[in-house]
């Protein structure tokens, strides 16, 4: 089995996020820079795959230099080989122009048996990138599953809702994406960390995917940001000193926030 695993690197929610005052994205140079944790879900769950049968995982980005940092970690957790789509032209990418990226790079890997990604990445949570990717390959694509079995050619996930859950079930290729609750990462081994400073990563850029620099970035996209504005600070509370009239103080400070 061929499995591909989608990866972002994202800022880590520990840091202070900001857009450029030049082109208005995010300023990721501005920020530390991780392995976006449902990602590693999504390694984990080809790796558990792999390990019961025979099975190869190609870990797929699209990012900068620094994302080989993401590349590494996935590789030390055990996947067999890594694809790096980076282009200087992809700067400003909206999710639909990501989208169609990932689709030409999938395309590179060869007969591809399954892709797995994360539910959102924690930077632009669109949510919606494993569903695009399923439509432009003419793939199913099984979303928010929190638990997956791959057998006799099929992909069977439980999928969780707030109305309840519910089990769906597609025939191969698909693309699945994964909840937090699907299984806990390992963590890299000090032999999984060396071995992976050999494992192979092919570096791709638009070309390559038979893309021209019109069709990406923040020219090829549908959606750009126009303006932004800083969080405004914490205000004070409101102190209600109650002289028998508390509750109804209470209440018109609520019917004033519109909270009831």
């Amino acid at each position: 089995m061929n499995i591909v695993v989608l990866i972002k690197q994202v800022p880590d929610t520990w840091s202070e996020r900001t857009l450029s005052d030049s082109d208005k994205t995010l300023d990721r140079a501005s920020s530390d820079a991780v392995l976006d944790e449902i990602n590693e879900r999504a390694v984990e769950e080809a790796l558990k795959i792999k390990e019961a049968g025979d099975a190869e995982v190609t870990i797929l980005t699209v990012g900068p230099d620094r994302a080989t940092d993401a590349i590494r970690k996935a590789l030390s957790m055990g996947a067999d080989k890594a694809v790096h789509v980076n282009d200087e032209a992809l700067h400003g990418s909206d999710a639909v122009t990501t989208a169609k990226v990932l689709a030409k790079a999938v395309g590179t890997v060869g007969d591809v048996d399954l892709v797995l990604a994360g539910n959102e990445a924690t930077d632009g949570r669109s949510g919606a990138m494993a569903g695009m990717l399923g439509e432009l390959l003419g793939w199913p694509s099984l979303t928010h599953a929190n638990a997956l079995t791959v057998e006799n050619g099929t992909a069977s996930v439980k999928r969780e809702t707030d109305e309840g859950t519910c089990d769906v079930t597609a025939s191969l290729p698909a693309v699945v994406s994964v909840g937090e609750k699907i299984n806990e990462p390992r963590y890299p081994s000090f032999k999984g960390i060396m071995a992976a400073k050999k494992k192979p990563v092919s570096a791709l850029g638009i070309s390559d995917l038979g893309l021209e620099a019109g069709e990406v970035g923040l020219a090829g996209s549908l959606v750009q940001v126009d303006s932004f504005a800083p969080r405004p600070p914490k205000s004070g509370g409101q102190k209600v000193e109650d002289e028998g009239d508390g509750g109804q103080k209470i209440a018109e400070f609520l019917v004033g926030q519109k909270l009831i």
